[in-house]
C-alpha cells in the first residue's frame, strides 16, 4: 500500500439484493478503498495483494479457503453482525487472519422487539392491523376484535431470558412496567 493511499476493503457489492447499504458503503469510503467482489474477479492478480479486509455484510462474501489462499495481505475480516457462525473461525485463524463482530450492537432492539411482539400478540394487533387494510365491511360482527381478552394489567408474562439481550436493569424495569407483575429472579 502506498503513502496516502486508503487500506482496501473487499465487500460483496453496493445496493442491489445482497450488497451492502449504499449509506453504510459511503461512510466505509471515508476510511477505505472498497473493492467489490466482482471487481476482484475481474482483476484478481492486481487486487490480490491490496486486500487488507474482508466485510462481511449479511454473511456476504462467503469466507471460504480459496478465498484466503488468493489474499496473501488480509489482515482481518470484519463482521458486521452479532453471530460469527457463518465463519469457520479454526480455518480463517490458520492463515492468522483476526475476526471482528459486533456482539452487543443490537442487544437492546431485540429485547424491545422481543416485548412488542409479546404485548402484540396478546392484543392479536397483525390480525387487527390485517383487518383495517380490508375494509370496513369485514368488521361487521367483530366490533371488539383487537380486545377480546381479559385486562392486560393482571396478566403475567413469561420469557425465558438467556443471553446478554435480556441482561440489562433497563429491560427489567420495562418488563415490570408493562407487565405490571412482579418478577422474581431465578
Amino acid at each position: 500500500m502506498a503513502e496516502g493511499e486508503l487500506p482496501a476493503v473487499l465487500i460483496l457489492d453496493i445496493g442491489g439484493t445482497h450488497g451492502m447499504l449504499e449509506d453504510l458503503a459511503a461512510l466505509l469510503k471515508k476510511h477505505f478503498h472498497l473493492i467489490t467482489m466482482k471487481e476482484f474477479l475481474e482483476s484478481k492478480e492486481e487486487m490480490r495483494k491490496k486486500i487488507q479486509s474482508i466485510f462481511v455484510f449479511e454473511c456476504r462474501p462467503t469466507i471460504d479457503r480459496e478465498l484466503l489462499e488468493s489474499l496473501p495481505n488480509l489482515k482481518v475480516i470484519a463482521n458486521s453482525g452479532v453471530g460469527v457462525d457463518h465463519l469457520d473461525l479454526k480455518m480463517i485463524s490458520s492463515f492468522g487472519v483476526k475476526v471482528t463482530n459486533t456482539p452487543h450492537a443490537v442487544a437492546d432492539p431485540t429485547a424491545d422487539i422481543g416485548m412488542a411482539l409479546m404485548l402484540a400478540s396478546a392484543r392479536r394487533i397483525v390480525e387487527g392491523n390485517v383487518l383495517n387494510f380490508l375494509g370496513p365491511s369485514y368488521f361487521f360482527g367483530i366490533p371488539h376484535f383487537c380486545c377480546d381478552r381479559d385486562d392486560l394489567s393482571e396478566s403475567i408474562f413469561g420469557m425465558l431470558l438467556q443471553g446478554k439481550i435480556f441482561r440489562g436493569l433497563d429491560f427489567q424495569r420495562h418488563l415490570l412496567l408493562l407487565c405490571r407483575a412482579t418478577v422474581t429472579r431465578v
